[in-house]
């Protein structure tokens, strides 16, 4: 059958997405491996990648980094020039907001962040996000527009259109598009996401869950949320509402009234929410108390209580506790474990997060990532 011109064209740019999508997944690698793993030629190889050398999406790496020292000329290696695109990463949280931009190999560039009290009118908050991004971007030697793909992380359970469809910690949150929204304020893609799959996104992706397939992540801050790794995809739940905890009988995730007793009984005119009590207890703990010590252990074991209804039919190789009081997670993961051990057929490990409070922006530029790479690798029409 005749080749009209469009074949050729389309073959090319086919054989163009192979290479590197190749070269992406690669530290270093050659001609020829690159001829051989996309199944072209040599020559036609080469022509590939002389075209994205020139256009920016590759780099040769420097004699003195060539891993070969043989005899005479040699070969020329490649890989892919991670700097030749930016993301950036967006947590919207009950009080503050972050923006971290990287480069395309998630190399972080810039991070920003911006307390906004949870009462911030949502066009202020609207708009702070989107001149958060742009102060990250700038600081990251960038314009807006030189984003790839802006990936946000909020609270609430979010749709795949990226609307908000509840939310009990932003007020005027329930129903807004948060895509659109942020859409017509950004000059470049936007993609929204729930913030517990973010984050167990993250771990997944640079954390704790590395090369695990089945993980139940729990954020303790001053909320509770989990997020569900389950054969090795994030679990959205079939409204989209997995992450949420929502309210739950016998008040199973009322953990942090053991550390809020403590507190106010060491503290009586000091009022302090579920997380600065754990800090507090956590510190005195540290210090020696005793009584702290048991409060932070009791605080521990009635986490690991509320996990086990979920933990025993998911059956997890892992449970990682993230959220601001990881940095307190080594005196919650002996109680923790403990109880799981006590109550689980298959008891998984409990670990803390490397990650902290950093895990849902991290999460949110893989998820920008993602979004980057469909369309980096995507044949126009």
């Amino acid at each position: 059958m005749r080749q009209v011109s469009g074949d050729a064209s389309v073959l090319r740019r086919l054989n163009s997405d192979a290479i590197l999508r190749i070269l992406r997944g690669r530290e270093l690698v050659t001609l020829t491996e690159l001829a051989a793993a996309a199944g072209v030629s040599r020559p036609t190889a080469e022509g590939i990648v002389e075209e994205l050398l020139a256009d920016g999406w590759v780099e040769e790496c420097a004699e003195d980094e060539r891993a070969d020292r043989q005899r005479g000329r040699p070969a020329r290696r490649f890989r892919f020039r991670a700097s030749s695109g930016h993301v950036a990463g967006v947590h919207i949280d009950s009080s503050s907001l972050q923006v971290m931009v990287c480069d395309l190999g998630g190399e972080v560039r810039a991070v920003r962040r911006q307390p906004l009290p949870a009462d911030t009118p949502v066009p202020d908050r609207l708009s702070a996000v989107a001149e958060l991004v742009r102060l990250a971007a700038a600081d990251a030697g960038l314009a807006v527009t030189e984003l790839a793909v802006v990936g946000v992380g909020t609270t609430g359970v979010v749709d795949g259109e990226g609307r908000v469809v509840k939310s009990i910690v932003l007020p005027g949150w329930t129903g807004l598009h948060l895509h659109a929204e942020l859409s017509a304020r950004l000059p470049v893609p936007v993609v929204v996401e729930n913030d517990m799959r973010l984050a167990v996104t993250a771990e997944h992706w640079r954390g704790a869950a590395r090369g695990c397939d089945d993980v139940v992540y729990l954020f303790a801050a001053d909320r509770i949320g989990m997020g569900l790794l389950i054969g090795g995809r994030v679990h959205r739940g079939a409204h989209a509402a997995s992450g949420e905890i929502g309210s739950q009988p016998n008040d199973n995730w009322s953990a942090f009234r053991h550390v809020m007793d403590y507190s106010m009984a060491v503290e009586p005119g000091e009022l302090r929410g579920g997380r600065q009590s754990a800090e507090f207890a956590v510190g005195r703990a540290r210090a020696g108390d005793e009584k702290a010590r048991l409060a932070v252990r009791e605080f521990g074991r009635a986490l690991a209580a509320g996990l086990i209804t979920v933990v025993n039919p998911l059956d997890p190789e892992m449970v990682i506790i993230g959220g601001d009081l990881s940095s307190v997670g080594d005196l919650l993961v002996e109680p923790i474990q403990e109880v799981l051990d006590e109550y689980c057929l298959y008891p998984p490990r409990a670990v803390v997060s490397g990650l902290g409070g950093e895990c849902i922006a991290v999460g949110a530029v893989r998820l920008a990532l993602d979004h980057a790479e469909r369309l980096l690798f995507t044949l126009p029409a």
